[in-house]
């Protein structure tokens, strides 16, 4: 696989690799239940959901356990990842590059989830039109938020996480709507998560 950016280099190698220990865990799983739960509930008739991103599956499956009847998939950059995904049997799997044009047919929904914040932001604009392109109705992204673009040491590597307000900017270049949004703190009693800040768009 060609990559264009470091960013891409490093997730696809042994550091991406490494990150799958560190989130497959069932209680990060229930948590992803509790947040799915969350962030769908202004949502309708979803029936195809589609992640950008999606490492080992555990947003994927977390979505499974919560309606068995979507038609899920997911795209990983990971062979490793990829691989544990597709081996969960709930989702179609392509190891492949986000950074590229996706043609697939369009889904009820796309999303990332901890994802945006590890793309070089000279690339951020292929990956914005493949989140709104492939979906019919609705785009999901639950990221790290900041509202100016700014750049984060990550587990003591530079240029590997930037934080900004990506709703904003996905609102202002295809005129998405603002459907919900929230945030779930990693002290939560019953489902915590990473900070996350969580935006539901429509177009």
């Amino acid at each position: 696989m060609k990559y264009e950016t470091e960013q891409e280099k490093f997730w696809a190698g042994e550091f991406g690799s490494q990150y799958i220990s560190r989130n497959n865990t069932e209680k990060l799983l229930n948590s992803k239940i509790a947040m799915w739960a969350r962030m769908l509930k202004s949502t309708s008739k979803v029936q195809s959901i589609r992640e950008l991103g999606c490492n080992n599956g555990l947003n994927l499956l977390a979505l499974y356990k919560l309606n068995p009847a979507l038609v899920l998939s997911g795209y990983e950059i990971n062979a490793v990842a990829a691989k544990e995904a597709e081996d969960l049997n709930v989702a179609t799997i392509i190891n492949d590059t986000i950074l590229k044009k996706i043609t697939d047919p369009k889904v009820d929904l796309t999303f990332t989830a901890g994802v945006l914040i590890h793309i070089n932001p000279d690339h951020l604009s292929m990956v914005y039109e493949n989140l709104v392109n492939g979906t019919s109705r609705y785009i999901l992204i639950a990221e790290y938020y900041n509202p100016v673009p700014t750049v984060v040491s990550y587990r003591g590597h530079a240029d590997r996480l930037f934080k900004r307000d990506f709703a904003g900017e996905l609102i202002d270049i295809y005129g998405l709507k603002l459907v919900d949004y929230g945030f779930i703190y990693k002290r939560d009693n019953w489902a915590p998560q990473d900070d996350i800040n969580w935006f539901l768009l429509e177009r």
